[in-house]
């Protein structure tokens, strides 16, 4: 089954990765999506909270079989499905920032989710979570998001409408995936690049488990991790809070 022939909607979750994972374990199969039209424990990497306001945003989550067995380059491949469905609806600039976060105008429009399990090195399944703020003004943000979370209503300057994006989205997300699974690594790692927010070469800064590493910027490594010059010299990193050095 492709991605998007069958989709689920709530008016409230939990979560929908919550639903999503409990609809793998029961057998449902690959493609199915869970849509609601409100999160009341929404969440993004590392558990940190997502603001999931009802009516307001796109919150959905895609099960995923992959047959291959690292899954590193999934969330990259599934964030230039994202980007590419905005950029041609709305003609917008929407940037990438490392791993999982659609930017415009410097500020997050979305974030993605990737929640998997395995048995034997293989995976069982993978839920694609995503959320996408779509037509909050400034004052539907808490206080403490206005200056860092942008909706795609304030940055293109009209409403938009989730099931427009969601059947464009339906398109780029199969043929990204299916990128992925043919090995195309090269290629996502390019166009991942080609539209990432930090070009090469720029200073960075980045929060690792609570140690500040500052280098600079020097792209992906084959396997999509953050590779950055120190004075110590190359690293590359799996994880960490990414942020240009003022």
């Amino acid at each position: 089954m492709r991605i998007g022939e069958k989709i689920l909607y709530f008016s409230t979750l939990s979560s929908t990765n919550d639903m999503a994972r409990q609809l793998a374990l029961q057998g449902e199969a690959e493609g199915t999506v869970v849509v609601a039209d409100e999160q009341t424990s929404g969440r993004g990497t590392k558990g940190r909270s997502w603001f999931s306001t009802a009516s307001l945003g796109l919150y959905a989550s895609i099960i995923l079989r992959p047959k291959r067995p690292e899954l590193s380059l999934l969330p990259l491949a599934m964030g230039l499905a994202c980007r590419q469905t905005l950029n041609e609806i709305y003609g917008l600039n929407v940037a990438l920032k490392w791993p999982n976060d659609l930017i415009i105008n410097n500020k997050k429009v979305g974030g993605l989710l990737l929640e998997s399990s395995f048995s034997g090195g293989v995976p069982v399944y993978a839920i694609f979570g995503l959320g996408l703020n779509l037509n909050h003004g400034p004052d539907d943000f808490p206080e403490e998001l206005r200056d860092k979370a942008i909706s795609l209503r304030q940055a293109y300057g009209h409403r938009v409408d989730r099931e427009e994006i969601l059947n464009q989205l339906w398109p780029n997300i199969n043929f990204w995936y299916q990128v992925f699974l043919d090995g195309q690594d090269k290629r996502i790692i390019n166009f991942f690049e080609q539209h990432h927010i930090f070009s090469k070469g720029e200073e960075i800064r980045i929060d690792f488990n609570g140690q500040e590493i500052i280098g600079l910027f020097d792209g992906l490594s084959p396997d999509g991790a953050l590779v950055i010059v120190t004075a110590e010299g190359r690293k590359q990193l799996t994880t960490g809070e990414v942020s240009l050095k003022r």
